[in-house]
């Protein structure tokens, strides 16, 4: 295998070109660039596109945000286009995998957009719908399927699909995949593809077990390194606040008090927690809505769409949402939930700066979270800025002070159980030797349980007992 850095930003050999016109595009594609005033080719743009227009396989790291899906789409769109191949039944030429349905209905769009002058039919396949419409689409033919892990396995197990016939195959988001638990499935699609074929893998991070996977998928193919793994955008504003989790939602409340914070994309860990806050965010008047895993693709894609055309100014998110929307102009990210990854943190403040923009993010960090964002800072290289200029400003959750006492109670709390069991053990173990003076005594009932009894009145034992009522006299029969 040989690996050819092709381009890097800020090195020696660093290829940029000036505009989309230098590269060998063709005019049906030039004109889709021309119509999206797309001019100036990012850097994964400029350094993917020739060498993939000339057949070779692309392993690309880049962070998100960059143009990832033009540098692949343009390549594929025009050699289909050239080729003039039909579109067959259920056999597509290429495709495209990603992790989650929300990438991928923004795929399919860039494709939409990006091919509108060509002859290239495309469709997207994922779960959370009907399989009906996408079984359709596959049986009239498509040059490129779009398509989610899961749901493409499930259809060509029913025979609605095939990759026999495939020529280009992508994995985008391959990190995500990972941590999403899709690469058993991944695996399954790889052992389908024919040997002859182009394929291009992208990443925003390269852990070993990726590294490993693209050495197994990739065939003497180039490298195009844009940006390190796990750092963070350049153009994102980045500061952290101290404060106890009981006031979270009141700074999150003073933070949206600010009318310059125009769309803002608040992070939190799980699906519940994003349900009660959008909605009590909506109790009090602010425009909030919240996508996650548990709500169904169309009220996710309509969400995304209402925060896309400013309907909605707060959209509440959990992570599977960091790398799947794509849109413009949030001006900031709110991680109310530090991550429990670095990677996340960094794929979810991506959300903001985006197309040359610049951005916010806010981390609300508590105590007991603490040691996430150190291992956060650790990881980007950086220590994030500290903002102290709010009312709710915790020194306890700074100095970890809450985080420690709670790892401390559990300690102490664990601890202290085993030793009550142990003695209560030992106790029950001894108790036929102990003097009946002692402050418990106990006798066996007939069925041998061991059971306590009060103490008697005088005995000079506890007074906590209570007093053992007076025994009630039976008159004398006569």
């Amino acid at each position: 295998m040989c690996l050819l850095l092709y381009a890097t930003i800020g090195g020696e050999g660093a290829f940029v070109l000036k505009q989309f016109s230098d590269l060998p595009i063709i005019p049906e594609i030039q004109s889709a660039l021309s119509a999206l005033e797309y001019k100036i080719p990012t850097p994964i743009q400029a350094g993917a596109i020739p060498p993939l227009l000339e057949g070779k396989d692309l392993l690309g790291c880049a962070q998100t945000g960059t143009g990832k899906t033009a540098a692949f789409a343009i390549p594929i769109l025009q050699k289909i286009h050239q080729s003039g191949l039909y579109a067959l039944r259920t056999q597509p030429t290429g495709l495209i995998i990603a992790p989650t349905r929300e990438l991928v209905v923004q795929i399919s769009e860039n494709l939409r957009d990006l091919g509108r002058h060509t002859k290239v039919r495309h469709t997207t396949v994922f779960g959370g719908v009907g399989q009906r419409p996408q079984v359709a689409a596959l049986s009239k033919g498509v040059h490129i399927v779009v398509a989610t892990p899961g749901r493409l396995l499930d259809l060509i197990d029913q025979g609605y699909c095939s990759l026999s016939k495939l020529q280009y195959f992508v994995l985008d988001e391959a990190d995500r995949m990972l941590d999403m638990g899709f690469m058993p499935d991944v695996q399954k699609i790889v052992r389908l593809l024919p040997k002859q074929r182009q394929s291009v893998f992208l990443s925003a991070t390269m852990p070993p077990e990726i590294q490993k996977l693209a050495s197994t998928l990739l065939h003497r193919h180039v490298t195009v390194m844009i940006t390190p793994p796990a750092k963070t955008a350049d153009r994102v504003e980045q500061s952290v606040m101290y404060v106890d989790r009981g006031n979270k939602r009141k700074l999150l409340d003073r933070l949206l008090s600010d009318p310059t914070r125009t769309r803002v994309l608040v992070f939190v860990r799980t699906k519940h927690g994003a349900d009660r806050l959008y909605k009590s965010l909506i109790d009090d008047g602010i425009s909030a809505e919240g996508i996650h895993g548990g709500r169904s693709q169309n009220a996710r894609q309509r969400v995304l769409t209402d925060f896309r055309n400013g309907k909605i100014r707060v959209l509440i998110a959990t992570d599977i949402a960091a790398r799947g929307i794509d849109i413009d102009e949030i001006s900031h990210v709110v991680n109310f939930d530090v991550p429990l990854e670095a990677d996340a943190y960094v794929h979810r403040i991506g959300r903001t700066a985006r197309a040359g923009a610049s951005g916010q993010s806010i981390t609300l960090c508590s105590g007991d979270e603490l040691k996430y964002l150190k291992q956060i800072e650790k990881t980007i290289g950086m220590r994030i800025p500290i903002d102290r200029e709010h009312p709710f400003h915790s020194v306890d959750a700074q100095d970890g002070e809450l985080g420690e006492f709670h790892d401390q109670e559990k300690s102490r709390k664990k601890r202290s159980s085993k030793g009550t069991n142990s003695n209560q053990t030992k106790g029950q173990a001894s108790s036929s030797s102990k003097p009946a003076s002692e402050t418990t005594r106990r006798r066996r009932s007939i069925s041998g349980k061991v059971k306590k009894i009060k103490p008697r009145e005088g005995s000079g034992q506890s007074s906590s007992y209570a007093k053992r009522p007076p025994k009630k006299s039976r008159p004398k029969r006569r």
